[in-house]
């Protein structure tokens, strides 16, 4: 059975990290449409625009964001807790991809309803591994709900 190529917004401030990401995710079948923004607020404000009334059906939400910890002008516990608190975007999956080990910062993510915490490792081959298996999860294993329950 084929699938759709899932909406993935990348919440990441670091260009080296995104393009790892982007790189990795451009390997998979089917590919993911990826879109990112590099801070906080540019994250919020891209959910925000696609949600609700005013919504385009020509944007549609994302089916999972990858959201770094560590960003500029609001940070990614923020940023989770408005996606969380949001009926028309807290059934998005949110995945916590971040250079944080510190268990302060795992359990404010589940407190905040992550759906997972992930810890980038610093060796590339590592960190292409960790993509990989984000991928098959999310990507190929994981039942996406249809974009009309997030409307």
């Amino acid at each position: 059975m084929s699938r759709e190529p899932l909406q993935i917004l990348l919440v990441e401030d670091d260009d080296a990290h995104a393009m790892i990401i982007q790189r990795n995710l451009a390997r998979q079948s089917p590919a993911p449409r990826l879109e990112r923004v590099a801070d906080g607020e540019a994250a919020v404000a891209y959910l925000q625009s696609r949600s609700g009334a005013n919504a385009s059906p020509l944007a549609p939400l994302p089916g999972l964001v990858l959201l770094d910890l560590r960003l500029p002008r609001m940070d990614g516990l923020e940023v989770l807790a408005r996606i969380k608190a949001d009926p028309n975007l807290q059934f998005i999956p949110v995945v916590v991809l971040t250079t944080s080990a510190a268990e302060r910062d795992i359990a404010a993510v589940y407190q905040a309803k992550a759906n997972s915490y992930l810890v980038k490792p610093t060796d590339a081959t590592d960190f292409s591994a960790l993509l990989e298996a984000l991928c098959t999860y999310w990507l190929m294993i994981n039942e996406q709900p249809l974009n009309q329950i997030y409307d």
